[in-house]
C-alpha cells in the first residue's frame, strides 16, 4: 500500500514513524487521528519479529505434536505480517522468512501424524531452534517424508517475494528477466509435483531469487552472475 509513514498526532502533536512501529495509533496518547508529514511511499513490510522462545521452552515438557502445532501457529502469524518493501525500498528475501514458511508446513504435518520418526523429530527441532536466527538444516538433513514441505515452503516464500519485487522492478534488464523467467517456471514445476523435489532444487530456487534481489538492491554484478549460474545449473 502507498502511505505517508511519518505521522503527526492531531490530538497531542507527537510524531512517530509507522514504518518503524507498524502502529496507526499515537504512541503517546493512543489517538487514531493523525496526519502524514511526508510523501506517500509503497510500504508492505511489517514490524513483527519471529518469536519462538515460548515454544522452545516447552520442548522438554510437551508432546512433539503439540510443540509442532504451536510452532506452526507462530510461524503462520509471522508470515502473515511480512512484506518486502520498506518505505519504497525493496528488502531482501531473508532466511528467517523462508524458514518460517517451512516451519509452518513441517509443524502442521507433524502435528497431524500419529507417529513421528526420530529423524523427522530431530529435523523439526533443529529447524525450530535455528529459524529465528536465519538458520535452517542443510539439504542433506531433510528426511524423505519432509521433502515436500521444504519444496512447497520455497515456492511459497518465492511467490510472496516476487509480488513485491515486481512492484519495484521497473527497468527491464534481459539478464534479470531471464533469471526471473526461470524462477517462475521452476516454481510452477515444484508446485505441480506438490513440492516433492530434491531439497537442493528447492534451495536453488530460493538462492536465485535472493541473488537477483541483491543485484537489484545493490547493483552487485557478482550477485547477478550467481543467479545466472543457478539458472544454468537448474536448466533441465
Amino acid at each position: 500500500m502507498d502511505i505517508r509513514g511519518n505521522r503527526k498526532c492531531t490530538a497531542c502533536g507527537a510524531r512517530w514513524s509507522y514504518y518503524e512501529t507498524g502502529e496507526i495509533a499515537c504512541p503517546e496518547c493512543g489517538s487514531l487521528k493523525s496526519v502524514g508529514t511526508d510523501d506517500r511511499q509503497t510500504h508492505t513490510a511489517g514490524a513483527a519479529d519471529l518469536d519462538l522462545t515460548g515454544v522452545i521452552a516447552d520442548i522438554d515438557t510437551a508432546p512433539t505434536r503439540e510443540i509442532a502445532d504451536a510452532a506452526a501457529d507462530e510461524a503462520a502469524a509471522y508470515v502473515r505480517t511480512v512484506g518486502f518493501i520498506d518505505a519504497g525500498s525493496l528488502l531482501g528475501l531473508s532466511e528467517t522468512y523462508v524458514g518460517a514458511c517451512e516451519l509452518r508446513r513441517v509443524g502442521r504435518t507433524l502435528g497431524r501424524l500419529l507417529t513421528i520418526d526420530t529423524d523427522e523429530e530431530l529435523y523439526f527441532l533443529s529447524l525450530l531452534r535455528g529459524v529465528a536466527e536465519g538458520e535452517r538444516p542443510p539439504p542433506g538433513e531433510v528426511p524423505d517424508a519432509l521433502r515436500p514441505e521444504r519444496g512447497l515452503a520455497a515456492t511459497a516464500a518465492v511467490d510472496a517475494y516476487l509480488t513485491d519485487l515486481r512492484r519495484q522492478y521497473t527497468e527491464r534488464e534481459p539478464p534479470v528477466d531471464r533469471a526471473l523467467s526461470w524462477v517462475t517456471t521452476e516454481k510452477k514445476r515444484i508446485e505441480a509435483i506438490d513440492g516433492d523435489v530434491a531439497p537442493t532444487d528447492a534451495d536453488r530456487l530460493v538462492r536465485t531469487v535472493q541473488d537477483v534481489s541483491e543485484y537489484l538492491r545493490t547493483g552487485d554484478e557478482s550477485a547477478l552472475a550467481r543467479a545466472l549460474d543457478g539458472v544454468d545449473s537448474g536448466v533441465r
